[in-house]
């Protein structure tokens, strides 16, 4: 019996790990486009991943970062409205940073989108 217990618990670790694994992968074939650097470090990268993850979030495109007028100021994001496809752009901001990232998704309406732009708010609600 003691061995029936470790094999469930290895064969419990095995799925843990493959699950992380493919979250990763995931994450990393989502981004996509030609630039590739988000601002907050790994508290802005850590945002990007989460909003990957959500399963109609099909690209994520980083943007050029923008400086504006005020300084200082904690990292925060925000996904704004959708476009008439669905589609989202998810607002970054450290200090006088600021970056948009467009978020391809897989509905077709504008209706869809704006459901996942108050899912994905929440989430990100919640990690900062």
């Amino acid at each position: 019996m003691p061995g029936e217990q470790g094999t469930g618990l290895t064969t419990m670790m095995e799925n843990k790990i493959n699950l992380q694994e493919n979250a990763q992968s995931s994450s990393k074939k989502k981004l996509g486009g030609a630039h590739t650097t988000i601002i907050g470090g790994r508290a802005g990268k850590k945002l990007v991943k989460l909003v990957s993850q959500h399963p109609e979030v099909k690209k994520v495109i980083p943007s050029v970062i923008s400086v504006k007028g005020t300084a200082g100021g904690n990292l925060t994001g925000k996904v704004l409205r959708a476009d008439t496809r669905g589609n989202l752009r998810l607002l970054l901001s450290e200090g006088r940073s600021i970056q948009e990232i467009r978020l391809v998704t897989t509905v077709g309406t504008a209706k869809e989108g704006d459901r996942i732009m108050n899912e994905l708010n929440e989430i990100l609600k919640a990690a900062l």
